[in-house]
């Protein structure tokens, strides 16, 4: 062999080395930043915007790089059934008190406007139509041990289609809807706001065993007039929509300004997907200078049945995106919200953050499952929180001033997502496919005496597994 052939071999060798050497510095500096790698190509993205061709083609090839060995192999889902969200069986039995049989749009505009403590307006099965720019309006005032109930008696009899701007507003309290199948039809996908507007005086509203699809916010709840709607439930609810949103607006099928202690518990939410402005878009939020909400065993799919879509879809948030000063609870919203729970859900397939808190205060972030998310990240001086008992297959991280207190998470970390390793995603048989039972047995907290959700069955306490649930397979619906 030439001295020649020697030399070149040498020099390829060292040419070989200090990419690789390049490849690791710059991998240890980006998990000391602690960025995923999801959120780190998007970036790079929007900065080669008016570049040069060729630069430009090679950042969108490092972009989509990034992405996968993130997201890895990303598969279309097929509709699985399960325990969460909304039900074929009726969610409790028959409320007793004074029946208000309706069989037309007409007759359930009437009921609603003359509707009294007790009734229970029952809508026969079939189809009912609303169009026009107005909404049905409730202002009559149920009663704590006489709420106003509007249902079907069966799940999946009562199919309401909805051309409007938003369907039923709330502006009185102690009223229950469930059982209904509703659905936004507009022509415009903007026009279709929300299937529920719960405002002003509609405290302790009650949403349950609802099955509500194609709205920008399927429930929005809000402050008006000085009264504030406190102390709602939406419980056992699909919340979903069939394409992506062309909406410049908001999209978040729950969207909650200024009112507290409300429980979002048991709803499967999924393909919120914002296709026009911003394309930032949140499973659920609460916001505006509230205390006291809990988000709690719920199924989060950012991308369920809709996926490859461009934007920024966040699984769940206490503060979401911030709050116009008028909109806040205390006309100033120093902070987001106070005292707020996230504890017990699945959050997965998500294009950026599972769980992003906003200068939101003594929060609690318990015993979630996060796969194929940005993972959790606590923005601003004003976040506190306490991040526990959680199984997260990407990074928890504080930005801002955020702070966080972690306590015994299963984490994979910056690192090995930029290495393309996924250990925690590595514990379920299959969860490109959602498929989450274990592989083999599942990392456990010993010893536990409080006692925290389970996704599938409840509460559980003791030996207990990290993340949202102890066998998956407990929340599929028995055929």
């Amino acid at each position: 062999m030439t001295t020649s052939i020697k030399r070149l071999k040498l020099l390829l060798w060292l040419l070989l080395a200090a990419i690789v050497l390049a490849l690791v510095t710059a991998a240890v500096a980006l998990s000391r930043l602690n960025i995923p790698p999801r959120q780190l190509a998007p970036y790079l993205e929007r900065r080669a915007e008016g570049h040069q061709e060729a630069l430009t083609n090679l950042v969108m090839q490092a972009a989509e790089l990034l992405q996968r060995l993130d997201r890895g192999q990303r598969n279309i889902h097929t509709p699985q059934q399960w325990t969460i969200g909304a039900q074929p069986g009726a969610f409790t039995p028959a409320p007793t008190g004074v029946v208000v049989p309706v069989g037309n749009t007409v007759e359930l505009a009437q009921s609603l406007a003359q509707a009294r403590p007790g009734q229970i307006i029952t809508l026969q099965p079939g189809h009912y139509r609303i169009d026009g720019d107005g909404s049905l309006v409730v202002r009559q005032a149920g009663k704590a041990e006489s709420p106003i109930v509007v249902r079907a008696a069966r799940p999946d009899t009562v199919f309401i289609e909805l051309n409007a701007g938003e369907g039923f507003k709330i502006d009185a309290p102690w009223w229950i809807f469930e059982n209904l199948n509703i659905e936004g039809v507009c022509k415009s996908q903007e026009f279709c706001e929300h299937a529920f507007h719960v405002v002003g005086r509609g405290a302790h509203f009650i949403a349950r065993n609802n099955r509500i699809v194609n709205f920008n916010a399927h429930f929005k709840i809000n402050g008006d007039e000085g009264g504030f709607p406190d102390g709602g439930t939406i419980e056992g609810n699909t919340l979903t929509n069939t394409a992506p949103r062309q909406t410049m607006g908001p999209v978040t099928p729950i969207d909650l300004v200024a009112a507290s202690n409300w429980r979002i518990v048991r709803n499967q939410i999924s393909d919120f997907i914002k296709a026009s402005g911003d394309r930032i878009s949140y499973g659920a939020f609460v916001k505006g200078a509230g205390s006291g909400n809990r988000i709690e065993q719920n199924i989060v799919l950012c991308e369920y049945l809709l996926q490859g879509h461009t934007g920024q879809q966040v699984g769940l948030s206490l503060g979401g995106g911030g709050t116009g000063l008028p909109y806040c609870r205390d006309k100033r919203c120093i902070t987001e919200q106070d005292g707020g729970v996230i504890a017990g859900n699945l959050i997965a397939s998500c294009s950026d953050d599972g769980i992003y808190l906003n200068r939101a205060a003594a929060s609690k972030i318990l015993h979630n499952t996060l796969v194929d998310t940005g993972g959790i990240t606590v923005r601003f001086a004003e976040s506190t929180a306490d991040v526990e008992g959680n199984l997260i297959d990407s990074v928890v991280r504080a930005r801002d001033d955020g702070l966080v207190r972690t306590a015994e998470n299963e984490v994979t970390g910056a690192l090995n997502l930029y290495l393309g390793r996924h250990p925690v995603r590595n514990l379920f048989q299959s969860p490109q496919m959602l498929d989450m039972r274990w592989k083999d047995k599942p990392p456990v907290r010993e010893n536990m005496q409080e006692q925290v959700p389970d996704l599938c069955k409840g509460m559980r306490s003791g030996r207990v597994s990290y993340g949202a649930f102890e066998d998956f397979a407990a929340c599929r619906r028995q055929p």
